[in-house]
C-alpha cells in the first residue's frame, strides 16, 4: 500500500508544479499542445500494455472489451452530464461576460477536465499495482497532468485570483487523485481476477475516451505541427518503461 502512496504523490506532483509554474509564467499555447501530444501518446502505450493487455490476458477479448467499452461509456455520460451543468451556469440572456470571469471559467472548467480524466487514471494506476510497479502508466500521467494545470493556472491568475488561491485549488486536486491510486489499490487487491480483469479494462476505456475527447483535440489545436512527432516520442517512452 505504501508504493501506492507514493505513486500517488508522484503522477498528482506534477500538478502542484504546474500551478507553481503557472502563477510566474504564461507559456506558448504551442508548448502545451506539444506536452499533451506527448501525454496523449505515453498514455496510448499505457492502456494497451498496462491494462487491457493484462485484462485481454486474464480474462480473454470478449471480457476485456465489455469492460473497455463500459469505461468509456462511464467517462462519456460523466462529462456529458458535467458540461451540462456548466452550459446550465451560464445566462444566455447576457450580452456581456467580463473578461477576467471568463478567463477564471477557463481555469475552473480545466481544473474540472482534470479532476474527472484524472480520477479513472489514477485508479486505473493503483489498479495496475496489483500486478507490479507501472513505471510506464506513472509517467504518462505525470505528463497530461502539467500541461493541463500549467495553463488551468495561468487562465486562474489572469482572472484576478492569487497565487496562493491558485496553488492551493489545484493542490486540493493534487491530494484528491492520490488518494484515487490509494483506493484503486486497495480495492484491487481483494478482487477475483475476472473482476480484476474488468476493472483494468474499464479504467483503460476510461483513459481512451479522455484522451479522444480531452488531450488529442487539445494537442491538434496547438501543437501543430510538432504534435504528431510528439505523440510517437510519447509512446516510445512509455513502451521502452513497461519493456
Amino acid at each position: 500500500m505504501l508504493t501506492a502512496v507514493y505513486f500517488g504523490l508522484a503522477a498528482s506532483s506534477a500538478l502542484v508544479m504546474g500551478a507553481l509554474a503557472g502563477v510566474r509564467w504564461s507559456p506558448p499555447k504551442r508548448v502545451t499542445g506539444v506536452l499533451l501530444a506527448f501525454a496523449s501518446g505515453a498514455l496510448i502505450s499505457a492502456l494497451t500494455f498496462e491494462l487491457f493487455e493484462e485484462a485481454f490476458a486474464m480474462a480473454g477479448g470478449w471480457h476485456a472489451g465489455l469492460g473497455l467499452l463500459a469505461g468509456a461509456a462511464a467517462f462519456v455520460i460523466a462529462d456529458t452530464l458535467l458540461d451540462k451543468y456548466v452550459s446550465g451556469r451560464a445566462d444566455p440572456d447576457a450580452r456581456e461576460v467580463a473578461a477576467s470571469g471568463a478567463r477564471r471559467g477557463v481555469g475552473l472548467a480545466l481544473l474540472a477536465a482534470v479532476t474527472l480524466d484524472g480520477v479513472p487514471e489514477n485508479v486505473a494506476l493503483g489498479v495496475s499495482l496489483v500486478g507490479g510497479a507501472s513505471l510506464s502508466l506513472l509517467a504518462a500521467i505525470f505528463f497530461s497532468n502539467l500541461p493541463e494545470s500549467l495553463v488551468g493556472a495561468v487562465a486562474m491568475r489572469n482572472s484576478g485570483m492569487s497565487g496562493r488561491t491558485v496553488v492551493s485549488t489545484w493542490l486540493a486536486c493534487a491530494v484528491l487523485l492520490a488518494a484515487a491510486v490509494v483506493l484503486g489499490r486497495a480495492t484491487a487487491g481483494g478482487l477475483s481476477e475476472d473482476v480484476l480483469a474488468l476493472a483494468l479494462a474499464f479504467a483503460g476505456g476510461a483513459v481512451l475516451a479522455s484522451l479522444a475527447d480531452t488531450l488529442m483535440p487539445e494537442a491538434f489545436e496547438h501543437g501543430r505541427p510538432l504534435n504528431a512527432f510528439a505523440t510517437a516520442g510519447g509512446f516510445f517512452l512509455s513502451f521502452m518503461l513497461a519493456a
